[in-house]
């Protein structure tokens, strides 16, 4: 009798189109079935339902890769037989049957597991796309791209290890991304050879692939697809005479430094990964635009806290850490080399001058100019918290704690059982206002517990405080994240940095994305806020 049954599949493209195979391995050509059954043939119905419709290719374990329909349904589905059935086919049927446990639509669907002796079959979901292994072919894919494949990704991850299951076999062929735009993993395996932290380490693989088109485990290629391995081919990480990998901003320009830092932290065995749940939550509030609209289903909304506009500086490494060079750094520099080269070019009847002196960039004389204001703490003429989701409302109160300059009171969100607010909030936030517009140098987050994820957004509008307004509010603010993103932060505090110094704000809106966990669940309290400028 058919069973229900779950993803266990990998995936190759031929014309375009996904077609799963079996075990993460590239299909061989010359892998033939082992069969003491009939052929099947198209046309022949199995199990009463599923009718195979073309033969794909042999997968390299020998199985057989057909392209069926659901009589019942009427829709498409992948079927994957092998030859002959009963014990030789357990781990298959294993497979499929440990991995039918766990839905999630970044999770290719498998609708039977069945065996008839002589031969057994798994039934499932038929996805038109391409592998992200396909994919990169082409080259390697904008920082937008590469952070939603991951999001998707580690959500899916997500949803296998809260089952207490391992994938065990994330790679770049089996990662689907349909040609609707839906990121699906497949190809889960059940023979507790990994662990789930290293399948934290595999999105770290798959981001690295993604933004460089290169594989960063030599020690551990691709099945099927290691170094010089014909068409399965795929390039190893650039690397120095010790083997180190470079990080994807030396391979590549345009990579935003703190998804740089996320992705090489996954690949570094020193430091521990975060659950996957974390880092789903972590990855689904970067919002880098994607060059090429639209393209990627997200699985969630993408937010990301860092500025708009031009590409972050170069970094400089200072004992290991990253540093950034300031841009206003850069300009001043190039300014005095300029004005040094104009001297160095001048005539004979002007001496060079030794000691260039910039001049002030508006029309008053330097000895008018007035003095930079002072930077000071800003004071605060209204607080409110920002709940978009909630139709209960009831964590709004506490929020004149933000502000008091008493680190001991604060406002505290409720305990939920998931970071993500317990999958049912996009966040929570504390909105500012200072009264009128100022020039903004930093805003200072002192939080109860390490951990949170969270990020920072500026606006021009005042909704009023019911559930409508603040997802008019959240809605608009959205779109104008401010402050460099906090690469680090000490202890429990979080500093937002580089704001534009020729804007102004007055409202600004912190929003947290991921909860911290404690002893009954995941929560935090946002202790004080702190707004420095003039």
């Amino acid at each position: 009798m058919p069973s229900s049954a779950g993803p266990s599949i990998d995936t190759i493209t031929e014309g375009g189109r996904v077609t799963q195979v079996g075990e993460g391995q590239e299909a061989e050509e010359s892998a033939p079935p082992v069969m003491t059954f009939g052929a099947p043939t198209a046309g022949e119905i199995l199990a009463e339902r599923y009718e195979l419709v073309e033969h794909i290719n042999n997968d390299s374990a020998g199985r057989l890769v057909w392209r069926g329909v659901d009589v019942v349904l009427r829709r498409p589905v992948a079927v994957v037989l092998r030859y002959p059935g009963g014990d030789s086919a357990t781990e298959m049927l294993q497979a499929a049957v440990a991995a039918s446990r766990v839905i999630h639509p970044n999770l290719v669907g498998v609708y039977d597991a069945i065996d008839e002796a002589e031969r057994a079959y798994v039934v499932r979901e038929w996805v038109d796309g391409q592998s992200l292994r396909e994919m990169v072919t082409d080259g390697p894919l904008d920082p937008g791209r590469a952070t939603a494949i991951g999001n998707a990704a580690a959500s899916a991850l997500a949803a296998v290890h809260a089952t207490g299951m391992v994938h065990g076999n994330m790679h770049p062929g089996t990662v689907m991304i349909s040609q609707e735009g839906r990121v699906v993993l497949a190809d889960a395996r059940t023979d507790g050879a990994d662990s789930q932290e290293n399948d934290v380490r595999a999105v770290g693989g798959i981001l690295y692939f993604a933004l460089t088109g290169h594989w960063p485990h030599a020690e551990a290629p691709l099945r099927g697809a290691t170094a010089g391995h014909g068409r399965a081919a795929i390039p190893d990480a650039v690397r120095d005479a010790s083997g180190a990998i470079a990080a994807p901003r030396q391979v590549r320009a345009g990579v935003p430094a703190y998804l740089d830092d996320l992705t090489m932290d996954l690949l570094d065995a020193g430091i521990a990964p975060p659950p996957s749940d974390v880092l789903a939550a972590e990855l689904g509030r970067l919002d880098i635009p994607i060059e090429e609209e639209p393209y990627l289903e997200p699985a969630g909304p993408l937010r990301f806290a860092a500025e708009t506009g031009d590409e972050p500086s170069p970094l400089a490494s200072v004992g290991g850490r990253k540093v950034a060079i300031g841009i206003a750094g850069l300009l001043a520099v190039a300014l005095v080399g300029l004005l040094i080269g104009i001297s160095a070019l001048g005539g004979d009847d002007e001496p060079p001058q030794t000691e260039p002196v910039a001049r002030p960039s508006s029309s008053v004389p330097a000895s008018e100019a007035a003095p930079a204001a002072a930077t000071r703490k800003l004071s605060v003429s209204d607080v409110r918290i920002i709940d978009p989701d909630s139709k209960l409302r009831d964590e709004l109160g506490g929020a004149e704690r933000v502000t008091d300059g008493d680190q001991d009171k604060g406002w505290d969100t409720d305990t939920y059982t998931q970071p993500n607010f317990g999958n049912r909030k996009s966040g929570m936030g504390v909105w500012i206002d200072l009264g009128e517009e100022h020039t903004v140098k930093s805003v200072q987050v002192s939080l109860s517990a390490t951990g949170a994820s969270a990020q920072l957004f500026a606006g021009k509008t005042d909704p009023p405080s019911t559930s409508a307004g603040d997802k008019l509010l959240f809605t608009s603010y959205r779109t104008s994240p401010v402050g460099q993103p906090f690469e680090e932060h000490d202890g429990t505090t979080m500093t937002f940095n580089g704001f534009d110094a020729d804007a102004k704000y007055r409202f600004l809106l912190f929003w947290l994305t991921a909860l911290p966990s404690n002893d009954r669940g995941y929560q935090v309290g946002v202790q004080e806020i702190t707004v420095q400028g003039s």
